[in-house]
């Protein structure tokens, strides 16, 4: 089934950053807006077939907009390019429904952000906060000023983030940031792959369910040893397609004429999730969570460890 489209209007748009723009999107009617979850991704269907995913910066208590943050990306593939340099207040686009979220327990919350990485985390610092969480931590690490300084702001008022400028000193140890937070608490980072790096060493002892991690590129992936050639089968059509072993199955589906929405291509945005129904899949991604892993697999990135893969389609 292909994910609902809605149009939505640019409302404003304002620079937030070196090389970041903020857009306020809206129903182009004055409708409220689907609701989302903090940390929610938002997928913007752009010229040419691309598809593009950005986490929602603002809190779901805002029901009239979305707001998105984009950074340019001068060797990017063309979507934050299009996106600061032509998008403005007054034009249409389109978007799908807000999907995905932060895991927000009920556990302390420290946050680690580089730079344009802060994005999902301001939205869901703002919803802890106005449950009355004291217990939230936001540690923005940037060169020079942060984007979105203003959002980032009235957190630092309040006591609950630093902006940690790399330009003025080295960049903090992340076990210092985060040692408050290892015996009850959960942690989450977003930003460049050093970054993440050095979190996934520094929270290695953590239990899994209590540390999340989102990524602007999708990680190096390699086809494990128990991947097979297998058939594809599509419960819905009935049609069959032979995969090799390793081969993308996003790439054999659209061979056949069946176009899956999609935008990572490495198993990171979720934009391309397919059910399964038999066969036992690979799921090579960084998206989906245990339960989903149950009945749902990313085309880009999924694989078949058997000789038959029944999906959705």
């Amino acid at each position: 089934m292909a994910p609902r489209r809605m149009r939505a209007v640019v409302a404003a748009r304002a620079e937030a950053g070196e090389g970041v723009a903020a857009f306020v999107l809206k129903d182009p009617d004055g409708w409220e807006l689907p609701p989302f979850r903090p940390g929610a991704h938002l997928d913007l269907y752009l010229p040419g077939g691309l598809v593009r995913t950005y986490s929602l910066v603002n809190d779901p208590a805002e029901n009239d907009r979305y707001v998105i943050a984009v950074k340019r990306e001068a060797q990017g593939r063309g979507g934050s390019a299009f996106l600061c340099d032509r998008l403005a207040a007054g034009d249409e686009i389109g978007i799908g429904l807000p999907r995905g979220g932060l895991p927000l327990g009920p556990q302390p919350q420290v946050f680690i952000a580089g730079g344009i990485g802060v994005t999902p985390f301001l939205s869901a610092a703002s919803a802890l906060v106005r449950q009355g969480r004291r217990d939230v931590m936001l540690h923005v690490i940037a060169r020079g000023a942060p984007p979105l300084a203003e959002r980032i702001a009235p957190l630092v008022a309040a006591g609950l983030a630093q902006v940690h400028d790399t330009r003025a000193g080295l960049r903090p140890l992340l076990g210092d940031l985060l040692a408050p937070f290892a015996g009850t608490g959960a942690a989450a980072c977003c930003g460049p792959a050093a970054l993440i790096d050095a979190f996934e060493a520094a929270t290695r002892d953590w239990p899994a369910d209590r540390v999340h991690v989102e990524r602007f590129v999708p990680p190096p992936l390699e086809a494990p040893r128990e991947a097979q050639d297998y058939r594809l089968v599509l419960a819905r059509t009935g049609g069959e397609i032979a995969v090799p072993a390793g081969a993308s199955m996003l790439e054999a589906l659209a061979a056949h004429g069946i176009d899956i929405p999609h935008s990572c291509c490495g198993g990171i945005c979720g934009l391309c999730k397919v059910g399964w129904i038999e066969g036992v899949p690979l799921h090579r991604d960084r998206a989906l969570s245990p339960q989903e892993r149950e009945t749902s697999l990313l085309a880009c990135v999924a694989l078949s460890a058997g000789p038959r893969l029944v999906v959705d389609l």
